[in-house]
């Protein structure tokens, strides 16, 4: 089985955010690879894995980086694949990684997420993938709707709570 997916982290502290994506790609039965690689401590590996991710079969790879997050953008500039920054809420509420993911130069998009939605990256990159595999949009076709019965029948629970002054 190889990886078609890579999420790669600044370091194992964001392992706690970053394992939202690897079960969620798990679910959808995706095969893919995690990985820690620094911007600032590890740059040559860094750079190689990027040359690489594309000749290995990587379709997607998600980077979530905190604080200073250059991670995901250092990734962009060097690999022709779609990148998905995460920012990690590591300090100042996540906007320092918000901002250091966001803002990137013309030519060197990175798709960006909520703070600490590595889940949501993972939905990404499923929906990147699918536009080409329709088993893998039926999959995701599923999940939609399941999402959608959950908020029906969140409603259908909130129907029974009675009080004196509630109209529904």
């Amino acid at each position: 089985m190889k990886p078609k997916v890579s999420i790669i982290m600044g370091s194992t502290s964001d392992l706690d955010v970053m394992e939202n994506a690897a079960k969620l790609l798990n679910e959808f039965e995706i095969p893919f690879e995690i990985n820690a690689l620094s911007a600032h401590r590890t740059p040559e590996e860094v750079e190689i894995f990027a040359k690489g991710a594309k000749d290995r079969g990587i379709k997607v790879i998600i980077a979530g980086a905190g604080m200073a997050a250059h991670l995901p953008g250092v990734i962009a500039a060097i690999t022709p694949l779609p990148v998905i920054g995460v920012p990690i809420n590591a300090s100042l509420s996540g906007f320092d990684a918000i901002m250091a993911i966001l803002q990137m130069p013309p030519g060197i998009p990175v798709a960006t997420v909520a703070v600490n939605g590595a889940t949501n990256a993972a939905i990404l990159a499923v929906q990147i993938m699918a536009t080409g595999n329709e088993t893998l949009m039926n999959k995701l076709l599923s999940y939609k709707e399941g999402l959608k019965q959950k908020i029906v029948k969140a409603n259908q629970e909130l129907s029974k709570i009675k009080y004196s002054f509630k109209t529904n």
